[in-house]
């Protein structure tokens, strides 16, 4: 593959939370493949608030390599809040963002590279065309993929999570969105340029525990439709009208019994539908309080993430 060499600077972001059985592979792959591309780099990881030695791993490895930067947070503030943080803190041109487990293979990234200065792509995302390991993971996604393509209308969502790169205006586009309930995927999507993708089969972890369990997915799955769509609160007004004509419906047919005297005698079918209904409004206060809990959320104004220290060997802090 012949890529040209202009002078880019690139900027690697990696988000990282209790991964420290797997720093050091990450650290060689990530350096290794952003090497091979290009001198003028910057691979910024962000411990997301890590309790176990994975800071300190990463700044064994910045004393080796002084174009690594840590971003270091006052807390876990999840994936997406370390993915922006560490976004608004890369300085490079081409921007690529990356998990930090290594299910993402750093060695996709001189494929993405070359189709954003080969065929000026201006964001190229990794498309998931498999899965190894744990098959209802996958078929999960798979499902969330194809709802969330449906349901939020956008067109760029081809099974692609956050894997990426992207050029920097595209950047700055998708940072000038200061939602705090976020999904970088989605919004990506959203700020339209032109968008390509690089197909590959992610791995199994090298090592270590999953931090997305099947909650967490789901999580992340609600912010990303409740965001992006406004199907839920229209399937409430759908079935709500569906209720109402069939309940209409059965208040006629309960009155014409009446006067012809055939009507079944019983409260089973009154409590069923009392049950039914109640059920049914439950139902529509939950949708109805995501959308609000999430205008709250806006309202309260609260930054997105806080920096504890960013050590940058580069600026001698």
């Amino acid at each position: 593959m012949n890529i040209p060499m202009p002078c880019h600077m690139l900027s690697l972001v990696i988000p990282v939370y209790n991964e420290e059985s797997l720093i050091d592979e990450l650290v060689k792959r990530a350096v290794s493949a952003i090497e091979s591309l290009t001198a003028e780099y910057e691979i910024i990881f962000v411990d997301d608030g890590s309790s176990d030695l994975s800071l300190p791993k990463l700044l064994l490895c910045q004393q080796k390599n002084d174009r690594i930067k840590v971003l270091s947070l006052s807390k876990n503030f999840g994936h997406q809040a370390a993915f922006t943080a560490g976004l608004e803190h890369a300085e490079g041109d081409i921007i690529a963002m990356m998990d930090g487990d290594l299910q993402d293979p750093p060695e996709l990234l001189k494929p993405m590279y070359a189709k954003i200065l080969n065929e000026e792509y201006d964001i190229v995302s990794g498309k998931r065309n498999g899965r190894k390991g744990k098959r209802h993971v996958t078929i999960l996604t798979l499902i969330f993929h194809m709802l969330f393509k449906k349901m939020a209308g956008i067109k760029n969502m081809e099974n692609a999570g956050n894997f990426s790169m992207m050029k920097r205006t595209a950047l700055d586009a998708l940072l000038s969105m200061k939602e705090k309930v976020r999904y970088l995927p989605g919004l990506r999507s959203f700020i339209g340029f032109k968008q390509g993708f690089v197909e590959f089969e992610r791995n199994e972890r090298v090592s270590g525990n999953s931090k997305m369990n099947l909650s967490k997915l789901f999580m992340l799955g609600a912010d990303a439709i409740f965001s992006f769509s406004l199907f839920p609160i229209r399937l409430c007004l759908l079935l709500g009208i569906i209720g109402t004509i069939l309940f209409l419906a059965a208040g006629i047919y309960v009155l014409i019994a009446k006067i012809f005297a055939f009507g079944v005698t019983g409260w089973s079918s009154t409590v069923l539908s009392i049950y039914f209904l109640g059920s049914i409004q439950l139902v529509f206060l939950g949708v109805i309080g995501e959308y609000v809990f999430r205008i709250y959320k806006e309202s309260q104004n609260r930054p997105i993430y806080i920096v504890k220290h960013f050590y940058n060997k580069e600026s001698g802090k």
